[in-house]
């Protein structure tokens, strides 16, 4: 064989090779989602289509109605959340469990330019509003407390308490609070399994050139099936650092990919407004597993913000509480809300 054709060859192999890993659809051995009953919906003025579920107080001394805030972004709200904080409709408590636009039950938006932490924001006023003329209660998880604060930065008169689970960093970032040192009275750990380990296992060559796509041009490469149940696929991955010992969770169909990776995006874009928290006088909560993967900083900025704050540490708990320590999760937000 001459060496033309062994240069043909290379090119083809590597044109084909591209070709596979980059533009043809890829398969995730993923459960499917599945519509939960007793699922409504709200039809939102920003043009979203939002799956809720509603638990209805008990006994007529009505209190703040509650709304909790899935993880993520492109998270969704589980089972295991209302069974564990159903409980609180007992104490005359309407509950309210959404999932963000563009995850779970909520449609998927055409234009992914869209998503964004102050489309969110946004959803969340006008789901506020329509629940209630008083205050409500949030309870935030993850990037769901990130979502909590940026609400209430510009809101706070219509927050009553917060609880922060896990919490994710304070927009905009500061990267400075990494290298924070947690003092040893806590009592801290790391996690055994990292998202660094998860993120090489579950990405490919597809779901990089996806992922940089959508970044790049605002648009879809890959369809929202393919790419929520890449994200179905990831989280399963990144489930194991959500814990103090390594174990395989179930992996639960209905995440959104779009709306984490446009929202993650839109991060930089979010006013610094710290300032303003630190004039705030909302009780804050906050919840976090001796275990968390969530950098220290991050967690001792909002006790540093906050002039009316509590930390909780949960031992022999991750990121995830209430997969290990629900009772213990539903007992410390009760007794803050009573």
């Amino acid at each position: 064989m001459t060496r033309k054709k062994i240069s043909l060859l290379i090119l083809l192999s590597t044109a084909l090779f591209l070709f596979g890993s980059l533009l043809i659809p890829k398969k995730y051995p993923v459960p499917v989602f599945e519509e939960r009953e007793g699922t409504q919906y709200w039809e939102l003025s920003t043009g979203s289509h939002i799956g809720y579920i509603k638990i209805e107080a008990e006994g007529p001394n009505r209190k703040s109605p509650v709304i909790y805030l899935h993880g993520g972004p492109g998270g969704m709200i589980t089972d295991a959340v209302i069974e564990t904080l159903k409980p609180l409709a007992k104490q005359g408590h309407d509950l309210y469990f959404y999932d963000q636009a563009g995850s779970g039950h909520s449609a998927r938006l055409a234009d992914i330019g869209e998503y964004s932490v102050k489309r969110h924001q946004t959803d969340l006023k006008e789901i506020v509003s329509r629940i209630t003329e008083k205050k409500v209660i949030l309870i935030g998880h993850s990037w769901g407390a990130v979502l909590a604060i940026n609400y209430l930065q510009d809101f706070d008169s219509t927050v009553e308490k917060i609880i922060l689970s896990g919490p994710g960093h304070i927009l905009p970032v500061n990267q400075d609070l990494v290298g924070e040192i947690s003092p040893d009275s806590l009592s801290l750990r790391e996690p055994a399994y990292s998202n660094a380990e998860a993120n090489k296992k579950a990405y490919n060559w597809r779901s990089k050139f996806i992922l940089l796509w959508a970044h790049l041009f605002h648009s879809k490469l890959a369809s929202d099936k393919e790419a929520d149940n890449f994200f179905t696929y990831l989280n399963q991955k990144l489930s194991k650092s959500t814990d103090c010992e390594i174990r395989e969770h179930q992996a639960i169909g209905g995440g959104g990919y779009y709306s984490h990776v446009m929202t993650v995006n839109s991060f930089r874009n979010v006013e610094n407004k710290r300032e303003r928290l630190k004039q705030l006088t909302t009780p804050v909560l906050i919840l976090r597993g001796q275990c968390d993967n969530q950098k220290w900083g991050f967690t001792k900025e909002y006790l540093d913000l906050f002039p009316h704050s509590q930390l909780k540490v949960i031992e022999d708990a991750g990121h995830d509480i209430i997969s290990r320590k629900g009772m213990a999760y539903f007992t410390l937000i009760r007794d803050f809300i009573e």
